[in-house]
Parts: C-alpha cells; sequence; structure tokens
C-alpha cells in the first residue's frame, strides 16, 4: 500500500498543476501566461515523480481548485498565486518527512522553492503596479478622516452632522490626492498617470463611505465612533493581509505601525474635540 504522505504530496502537486494550467488559460497578458505555462509543466513533473512511486492515478482536490481560481480573478493573479503557495506549508512539511525515507525529495524542494518562487518575482500585474497608488488613497483617509471624525464627535455632537462634515472633507481630500498623485505620477514618469490619481481617489472615496457610514446609522455618536474605529482596524488588517501576501513583506509590523498611527491620531483629535468643546462651551 502506497505511503500515505506520497498520497498527499501527489494530490497537491496535480492539483496545483491543473490550478496554474487553468490560470494561464485565463491570462491575456503573454508574459504572464508563459510564466503559469511554465510552473503548471513543473508541477506535472513533480506529480509524475510522485506517480513513479504510488504507481497510482491521485484526483486533485477539486474545491481548492475553485477556490484559488476565484481569488485569483477577484482579488488579482498575483495575489492568488502567492496565496496559494502560502498555503502549501503543511506539504512542505510533508516533503520534510518524506525526504528522510527517500533523500531524492531534497533536491525537488529545493528546485520547487527557487524556481516557483523565482517565476512568480517575474509575474507582471497592473493591478500590483498601482497598488502603491491605492496604498497612499486609503493611508491617507484612514488617519486625516479617522481623527477628524474622532474630533467631530466630541466638538459637533450630532451624528448626521459629524457625516455631513466629514463626508464633505472627505470628497474634497479625494479630489485632492487624487489630483496630487496624477501630477506625482506623471513626474515619476508612469505609463498612465490618470490611472494612477483613480486608483488613489477610488480607495480614499471608498475609505471615506465606509468611515462616515455608521454616523448615518446610528444616533448616538460615540457607538457610531466605536464602529468607526473598529471599521478603520478591520480595513487595516484586510489592507495589510493583501498587500502582504502581493508583494511579499512581512504583514504584522505593518499592521501594528498603522494601527498605532490611526488610532494615536484618533485619540489625539478627540482630545482635541474635547477641549475645545469645553473651553468654548460649545452645545450642539
Amino acid at each position: 500500500m502506497p505511503n500515505k504522505l506520497y498520497i498527499q504530496a501527489q494530490r497537491s502537486e496535480i492539483t496545483e498543476h491543473l490550478i496554474y494550467k487553468k490560470l494561464s488559460a485565463y491570462e491575456k497578458n503573454p508574459h504572464n501566461k508563459k510564466i503559469l505555462e511554465k510552473i503548471s509543466q513543473d508541477e506535472l513533473k513533480h506529480y509524475g515523480f510522485w506517480r513513479a512511486r504510488t504507481r497510482q492515478d491521485v484526483a486533485p482536490n477539486k474545491i481548492k481548485i475553485v477556490f484559488y481560481l476565484l481569488v485569483a480573478r477577484i482579488f488579482g493573479l498575483t495575489f492568488g498565486v502567492r496565496l496559494m503557495e502560502k498555503g502549501e506549508e503543511l506539504t512542505q512539511v510533508n516533503y520534510e518527512k518524506i525526504s528522510q525515507d527517500l533523500p531524492e525529495v531534497k533536491k525537488l524542494i529545493k528546485d520547487e522553492d527557487e524556481h516557483e518562487q523565482s517565476l512568480i518575482e517575474m509575474i507582471n500585474e497592473e493591478k500590483l503596479e498601482y497598488i502603491g497608488s491605492m496604498v497612499l488613497g486609503l493611508n491617507d483617509a484612514l488617519v486625516e478622516l479617522t481623527g477628524a471624525l474622532a474630533g467631530f464627535t466630541l466638538a459637533l455632537g450630532d451624528t448626521r452632522l459629524i457625516a455631513l462634515t466629514g463626508g464633505i472633507m472627505g470628497i474634497a481630500a479625494s479630489l485632492s490626492m487624487a489630483t496630487s498623485g496624477y501630477l506625482s505620477a506623471r513626474a515619476d514618469g508612469k505609463k498612465n498617470p490618470l490611472k494612477s490619481s483613480i486608483y488613489t481617489g477610488m480607495a480614499y472615496v471608498l475609505t471615506v463611505v465606509i468611515l462616515i457610514a455608521p454616523y448615518l446609522l446610528s444616533e448616538n455618536p460615540y457607538i457610531a465612533l466605536g464602529i468607526t474605529l473598529a471599521s478603520v482596524i478591520l480595513i487595516i488588517l484586510l489592507f495589510t493581509f493583501y498587500t502582504s501576501v502581493a508583494k511579499n513583506i512581512p504583514f504584522k509590523q505593518r499592521f501594528l505601525e498603522m494601527v498605532g498611527i490611526s488610532l494615536g491620531v484618533a485619540i489625539f483629535t478627540f482630545g482635541i474635540g474635547y477641549a475645545v468643546r469645553v473651553s468654548w462651551g460649545i452645545e450642539i
């Protein structure tokens, strides 16, 4: 009876082969298409390596195929491929165990790690090229608007007025950010500065909508502020996870840094709002 670890490794390889094969079929960029086809063929060779030892065919994991295809289509090719590679930790553990009895696997591990990582690094994708513009808009919106809403919460007190003020300020700031993004991209010689500015502005506007929504849904400004701060942490969590996977950078440090900055500014401006309300005797 074949070793269960051999079967798991074989299933993993045929599953990845089919994922890369289907991704290459969808990909329109000739450069990316060639890379995906090459990875797909390598995975098929690795499948053959295990089949020669199990002497049987193994069915792929269809659920995993559907999942990663959807992720790649929705969030981008680079993110989908990197997420899949990060999710193969169990396979790597199995390979390490198998290599104790089958030394040839050590070379397979080395080849797969180095070769696939180099191929993934070569993938060019428009979404990833403009992710810097999105980060710029998102970061500015989170820091500026979170602080402003915290200050408005105490200074103004009325949720509708806070939402209106924050919305006007946010839209104006998004237009300013988009314009700055266009001029910056043009100065840097980017191919499409207009698209860069659109990414920046859209990220800012979307963040504005999410952050002021609690003030439109609740009449209690402090509950609305609490929901807004929770939304800030969630947005930072999701976007930091996306960028850490897509760009292969550390997650924890960037997440804690961004949360600290956003919440720190919010607490500071909340204090300013309190001081203004008390010293000026403002009651709205």
